[in-house]
């Protein structure tokens, strides 16, 4: 380390400088060769399906944003439906899983002996690895119909609010078709939701862990509970991780394809209620049409997938983002 000297009479800092040697200097290159390849993969990807997309943006131009239908070859298409169904499954998904992952997450940091500990972490780890079409097919045949009552109930004492009504169901009636409640936003987001509850509990378990020891016996000094010092220092530290691991989830609820596909009844109207019957997605739009595609309909598939890939671009974009700025992650590059 090498200091460079001032002039006399000047009052300015030293300038350090240390050498970092070959072998950081390699480790520095491997790294950012690395980082450049992601990217240049990510801007590959991305081009690709612009440049495929481009002739069905071309025909449809801004319409694409607002059209519900899909008809590519009749010149009639757009990701309206499919967009505000993407969007609801994946709200109601986070709204699942947050709340979940944050407690298991605190069970699992501060409650649980070291030996329980080590069996819940491999076992969130490996839930967090089980394939979407197990979900799917869970979702499907044990949870949709546990799920009903529920989703009928909640009906009959909030219909009044938009998003909760359901079309043709009768309140009063005890025998009302259970046909209206299934297939519906809300038991998919259900089932995306226990599908990224372990992803989204992982990331926060880790952040916790990290709490700083000394403010946590400070906490305890002073007084608090246990409750008190996770109030006072875990979770204001791990608040960043939160976001991180919140926004996470919610980028792959967004392109969540199997799970979704196998639920859903899929229709192209704007569907804004969450227990009716019926949705769409945008993962599922392409798995449905993409066997049967036509060449124009293949541009408006691939336009429906680039539009899904900014979407969560921009979701992970920002969680790297907020995560950078907090304490939990100023550490870190994300």
């Amino acid at each position: 380390m090498t200091a460079l000297a001032a002039g006399p009479g000047d009052d300015v800092p030293r300038r350090l400088y240390a050498d970092p040697g070959l072998p950081d200097r390699i480790f520095r290159v491997v790294l950012r060769s690395g980082g450049t390849f992601v990217l240049g993969v990510m801007l590959l990807v991305g081009g690709f399906l612009l440049y495929r997309a481009w002739l069905a943006l071309d025909k449809a131009g801004w319409s694409f944003l607002t059209t519900a239908q899909w008809a590519p070859d009749q010149g009639n298409f757009g990701i309206a439906a499919v967009l505000v169904g993407t969007v609801l499954i994946a709200i109601v998904a986070v709204l699942v899983a947050v709340p979940l992952a944050t407690g298991a997450a605190l069970y699992i940091s501060e409650y649980a002996p070291a030996g329980l500990r080590r069996t819940l972490i491999s076992t969130v780890d490996l839930m967090a690895a089980v394939p979407s079409v197990v979900y799917g097919l869970w979702g499907v045949f044990f949870l949709q119909d546990k799920v009903l009552p529920v989703a009928r109930w909640i009906s009959t004492y909030f219909g009044w609010i938009p998003v909760f009504d359901v079309r043709g169901a009768d309140p009063a009636d005890p025998l009302a078709p259970e046909s209206l409640y299934t297939s519906s936003t809300f038991i998919a987001g259900l089932v995306v939701g226990m599908m990224i509850a372990p992803i989204v509990c992982s990331i926060m378990r880790e952040v916790f862990s990290q709490a700083p020891a000394g403010e946590r016996e400070g906490a305890y000094a002073l007084g608090a509970t246990r409750w008190g010092m996770i109030r006072s220092v875990v979770l204001p530290f791990g608040r960043g991780g939160m976001i991180g691991g919140t926004m996470l989830g919610l980028g792959r609820a967004l392109g969540e394809t199997i799970a979704i596909f196998m639920i859903i009844s899929v229709t192209f109207d704007i569907q804004w209620h969450v227990l009716q019957s019926g949705t769409s997605s945008i993962a599922s739009l392409i798995a449905l049409h993409y066997g049967e595609a036509s060449e124009f309909g293949m541009s408006a598939l691939m336009a429906a997938g680039f539009a899904l890939f900014l979407m969560t671009l921009i979701v992970n974009f920002a969680a790297s983002s907020i995560v950078a700025r907090s304490r939990s992650g100023a550490t870190s590059d994300a």
